[in-house]
């Protein structure tokens, strides 16, 4: 029985699928602003929806969609920060490493509150980020 036992595991061992994840490690080249700004208007959405309703489980739900979709804004600008821009972007954009370091910190912040103004910052933010993006991709 032992040595089925072993056997069994070996064998789940070797047939488990392994799982990867990444953006972009290749890179694909497929980068936009826009998967940060859906999760952080995703964010703010669930903040108004918190302060509308009265039912604590609703509520408890949205903080908790909330918090996932906020670190998703923060993984999508770290995406972009890091695998996107190169050193000549931040010759030609100097405000780069601030406004990511903000809207990075904006999304962070998100997470420990209700308050709009702050997924409104953060909105704000990844604005000017989506900006000069584009920018950057007509050069």
């Amino acid at each position: 029985m032992r040595l089925l036992s072993r056997l069994l595991a070996t064998v789940d061992k070797v047939s488990a699928p392994e799982v990867a994840s990444a953006h972009c490690d290749l890179p694909c080249g497929v980068y936009d602003p826009a998967q940060a700004r859906i999760e952080a208007e995703s964010v703010k959405a669930c903040m108004e929806k918190y302060a509308a309703s009265d039912d604590p489980d609703f509520k408890t739900r949205a903080v908790l969609i909330k918090e996932e979709r906020a670190d998703l804004t923060k993984h999508h600008l770290w995406v972009l920060w890091t695998d996107y821009f190169k050193p000549n972007h931040l010759e030609q954009y100097p405000q780069l490493h601030e406004l990511f370091w903000k809207a990075t910190k904006a999304a962070g912040d998100a997470k420990k509150t209700q308050d709009v103004a702050i997924a409104q910052g953060l909105l704000d933010q990844i604005k000017e980020i989506d900006r000069i993006f584009w920018e950057t991709k007509k050069a």
